[in-house]
């Protein structure tokens, strides 16, 4: 079972796709405003395709680095989510080719699924996800993990993992990246 970060995060990377992308690890910085609004930092580490024939790795490539990159349609996809993306970059960092998001948010339920009910901030996960980092505390249960985190902390930071990359038949997408 995914989780919602799982599952909109491989929405994001495999609109259009038959679901041919993936990637390491993500992780968020949500930055809270007093308002209840505010900005989130997405890092996506290691993207790769698991694509076995040239046609479909060229439809991973056309959409990574034309749609995802570089389209004004996912911009009004995401918006529609409540996801205003203000930047949106991939780098390569140690032969690895990394993906940058940032947008903001009028409503923390818009941020995967954080659920605000004062005093406390909490995203629930299926029990088999990884978390592997956070400034919150994990909650763990056989049904469910949540990661809670106090109102006082102003930004909420969590990591997941998401696939093996290293050592797999994966595709890494770096190599096709062509910076400008």
């Amino acid at each position: 079972m995914q989780t919602k970060i799982i599952i909109t995060v491989l929405f994001v990377l495999t609109i259009l796709l038959n679901g041919c992308l993936t990637f390491n690890t993500i992780s968020y910085e949500v930055h809270l405003s007093p308002d209840g609004d505010g900005t989130v930092n997405v890092f996506v580490n290691d993207i790769r395709s698991d694509s076995f024939n040239q046609k479909d790795l060229d439809e991973d490539k056309k959409n990574l680095f034309d749609f995802l990159l570089k389209s004004e349609n996912f911009v009004k996809q995401m918006k529609d989510e409540g996801k205003n993306i203000t930047s949106r970059e991939i780098i390569i960092e140690d032969g690895k080719l990394n993906g940058i998001v940032e947008y903001s948010f009028e409503e923390i339920n818009n941020v995967e699924g954080i659920v605000y009910e004062s005093p406390y901030y909490f995203l629930t996960v299926a029990p088999s996800d990884s978390i592997l980092s956070t400034n919150g505390q994990v909650m763990v249960s056989d049904d469910y993990k949540r990661i809670v985190w106090d109102n006082s902390i102003k930004v909420l930071k969590f990591k997941m993992f998401v696939t093996k990359t290293e050592g797999s038949n994966l595709t890494s997408m770096a190599q096709f990246y062509k910076e400008k």
